[in-house]
């Protein structure tokens, strides 16, 4: 078994994940130094909405390598009565801080209702409709996260993270820099480094025959969801979004709304969200290629449309971590998942270092919650881990279980709930420690019950019906106002239980 025990901790990003982390490790009251490197100058990560930011150098068309270098901001002026949460430099009056592009669009809502998306110990405003707005969700983030800003280095980005030594649970050297001093770096070291910076970074844009070709002849008609912030900018015009997933689902029924119709949908499998037809929308098989000097699009089957407009990719994002590049085993190959990771946290080869919230088609606050509960006793020297060739045959067995590498990080219902409980109960197994809360266990960890389950399996449903309201979804509330009753349903289970008895 490997046991660590880490007395100092660098904690990288400060959006839900980071948060989560940096509260479980504060429980376990067990550690001397925390620290949390947050780039932007304000908690809450992507949920920062940056509605001018529309453009930067990761765009590229294609785009299909996940290498990058460490961001550049760009530098906005507040005044004072615009502040909202950021933490700035600087004298009164106009303030500058620094931001980075979100993809965030204007009238995003979450795909997740709020009663299964929020953090334990943190209720959702009451009157905040059932899948919030986006600012909404800003402002709780940073409501959690009001007890930890003393540990929280603003504008500060972690430039290079590389192993003090050659011990398999030696620390690590983080080279930073406060970004008012850019050339000015900065090492520090750490007994463990938790790595919380998202996987919404670096944009998918597949490399369809003589994309590039039509990227420099019509210059700014092809786009990513990650650059989308309102629908009116393709008013009038004739569209193709590429893509089925919440993103493409949400933007593509907007674009609906403005541009000449049909909009082209183009998509190769089967959403889960599962779409009502959409008389305003033409569902089109994948693109096979483009045909610049028609603006033409060439769909498998035959079909191919003339003059189109604007292609909007809604394709995902590679994962990219480029403060880790010179870590061996390399983390990053061709950007499908994270590579040498055990239960989906751990970096194998050196456990001192993990990465919370890497898994997708998930509900990411608990699960960071989960996964933070065994990193914060691990760390502390409370759990122990199993030895390396273990941790490498579970990698090696989950990658056996997917189609393709990009599935690795993939926890479709049920396998997100399980995954939760199987962690949580993992942290609960810890030995108790005086002077913890709740009778030496620590902070709590998510469990999932039977309602999470039902309203998790539901939830696709649960969003049909509530975006089916329009503008009265606005005031939906609860999941009753939309006819999801749990006690309905739970009476009909045991009815039928009872039946086969």
């Amino acid at each position: 078994m490997i046991n660590i025990r880490a007395g100092t901790v660098a904690i990288i990003g400060a959006g839900p994940s980071g948060l989560v982390a940096a509260k479980y490790f504060c429980a376990e009251t067990a550690f001397d130094q925390i620290v949390v490197y947050e780039q932007r100058s304000s908690s809450g990560g992507i949920w920062n909405y940056t509605p001018d930011d529309r453009d930067e150098d990761l765009f590229t068309i294609p785009r299909t390598k996940p290498f990058m270098n460490n961001q550049t901001p760009v530098w906005r002026e507040i005044d004072s009565s615009g502040l909202n949460g950021h933490h700035v430099n600087g004298e009164n009056g106009a303030k500058k801080v620094a931001s980075f592009l979100s993809p965030i669009y204007e009238k995003l809502e979450t795909n997740i209702p709020r009663g299964l998306m929020g953090f334990q110990d943190l209720d959702w405003p009451q009157d905040s409709q059932l899948f919030p707005r986006h600012g909404t969700v800003l402002e709780y983030i940073q409501e959690y996260g009001k007890d930890v800003q003393d540990l929280i280095q603003y504008e500060t980005q972690v430039a290079n993270v590389t192993a003090a030594d050659d011990t398999p649970t030696g620390g690590w050297t983080v080279t930073s820099r406060n970004l008012h001093s850019p050339n000015e770096y900065h090492d520090s070291h750490f007994d463990a480094v938790v790595v919380a910076n998202g996987h919404f970074i670096v944009p998918y844009i597949p490399d369809i025959p003589f994309i590039k070709e039509w990227g420099h002849r019509y210059p700014g008609t092809i786009t990513h969801s990650k650059y989308f912030r309102r629908a009116e900018d393709f008013a009038g015009k004739k569209v193709v979004v590429v893509g089925n997933s919440a993103s493409g689902i949400d933007i593509s029924s907007q674009i609906a709304a403005v541009c000449a119709q049909p909009l082209l949908w183009s998509s190769k499998s089967v959403s889960m969200f599962k779409p009502a037809q959409d008389p305003r929308k033409r569902d089109l098989p994948p693109i096979e290629s483009l045909i610049p000097a028609i603006r033409g699009v060439s769909f498998e089957g035959g079909t191919i449309e003339h003059d189109v407009d604007a292609i909007v990719f809604a394709t995902g994002y590679f994962y990219s971590l480029p403060f880790l590049r010179n870590v061996k085993p390399a983390l990053i190959g061709d950007g499908s998942h994270v590579e040498n990771t055990y239960q989906h946290l751990f970096y194998a080869p050196r456990p001192t270092l993990s990465l919370l919230a890497l898994n997708q088609r998930v509900i990411p606050f608990p699960i960071a919650e989960a996964q933070s509960s065994v990193l914060a006793r691990v760390y502390a020297g409370r759990l122990s881990l199993p030895p390396y060739t273990e941790m490498k045959k579970w990698e090696e067995e989950t990658l056996a279980g997917t189609k393709v590498p990009k599935d690795f990080h993939l926890l479709p219902f049920p396998k997100d709930g399980n995954y939760i409980n199987q962690l949580s109960n993992w942290a609960l197994s810890a030995e108790r420690t005086g002077g913890l809360a709740n009778d030496g266990k620590g902070k709590l960890p998510p469990i999932w019950g039977d309602w999470e389950f039902w309203c998790r399996e539901n939830f696709p449903a649960i969003r049909a019906a509530f975006g089916a309201r329009g503008e009265g979804r606005r005031e939906i509330r609860s999941l009753e106002e939309l006819g999801f009753v749990y006690e309905e349903y739970s009476k009909k289970q045991k009815g039928e239980e009872g039946k086969l008895i």
